[in-house]
């Protein structure tokens, strides 16, 4: 190789060193940054680090085991086989060989913004029967209860025991409510339960004109006293459909009675399920 050519090429490994130099340096960074150096940089990033205390939300609410999560999609739905279309099917158990059960919760007097936490931390698909006179001013707790996961359904406007009503007027109570919680929610609901779990033909006749689907009713109740069944086997069963409430003055809170009934239901080897998959 000539004098010039040694040179040159002496000059090109030169320059490729000089490139490659600061490559080669910010690998070998990249490979020993520390651990908690990386963690500060995905918060700077807006990246949050997993909490290993999310798994414990459990232990927060009383809780001796998380939840399991429930079949999803639901392994056997109810059907409408057979039925009228023009009248309500009323439900207060599911036929299902799922092990879940499903919480609702009635009127909307309580309004505690723990118990928000409650149902975003455990996920639980709960389902809220509202009556506007009891709500009054306090939408906003339940809007921030379903942006978590909880569904909003029809419970009257007034909450007046409807058998031997005339049809304008249930139809008023029924309909009036579907187009505050469309208002409020930009839903209509499907689903309705009627004050104190009362009905009759009419009942049936206005819901179904104001879109509902199904009057749920149910077969257990959580009170301050525990818990109380309308009918049958005098335990929780899959599919069983449980009122927790009343809303009472006094006497254990709701986010208490609750938890109580989500110890039952882990003792019986059953989750909480979504109702409105169901139906």
């Amino acid at each position: 190789m000539r004098r010039g050519e040694r040179g040159r090429t002496r000059g090109l490994r030169a320059g490729l060193a000089a490139v490659l130099a600061p490559a080669l340096f910010l690998a070998g960074c990249a490979q020993s940054v520390d651990p908690i150096e990386r963690l500060g940089k995905k918060a700077a990033q807006g990246v949050r680090p997993s909490s290993p205390a999310t798994g414990e939300a459990y232990r927060r609410w009383g809780l001796t085991a998380p939840l399991a999560a429930p079949p999803s999609p639901p392994v056997r739905l109810l059907t409408a086989h057979g039925a009228d279309p023009s009248r309500p099917r009323v439900v207060d158990h599911i036929r299902t060989t799922d092990k879940v059960v499903f919480l609702t919760y009635d009127d909307g007097a309580e309004r505690d913004p723990r118990f928000v936490d409650m149902v975003r931390e455990l996920k639980l698909p709960v389902s809220l029967f509202l009556t506007d006179s009891v709500v009054g001013p306090g939408y906003g707790h339940f809007a921030r209860l379903r942006a978590v996961g909880a569904d909003i359904e029809n419970h009257t406007l007034h909450h007046p025991a409807l058998p031997g009503l005339p049809y304008a007027g249930q139809r008023a109570e029924i309909c009036g409510q579907q187009d505050k919680l469309k208002s409020r929610f930009g839903v209509r609901p499907r689903l309705f339960r009627p004050p104190y779990g009362t009905f009759d033909t009419t009942t049936l006749r206005a819901a179904a004109d104001c879109g509902v689907f199904a009057l749920v009713l149910w077969r257990a109740a959580m009170t301050p006293d525990g818990i109380t069944y309308v009918r049958g086997a005098q335990h929780l069963n899959p599919g069983d459909i449980v009122l927790v409430g009343p809303d009472e003055a006094t006497g254990p809170t709701l986010k208490e009675r609750t938890r109580r009934l989500l110890r039952r239901i882990q003792a019986r080897g059953l989750t909480v399920g979504r109702l409105e998959s169901y139906l």
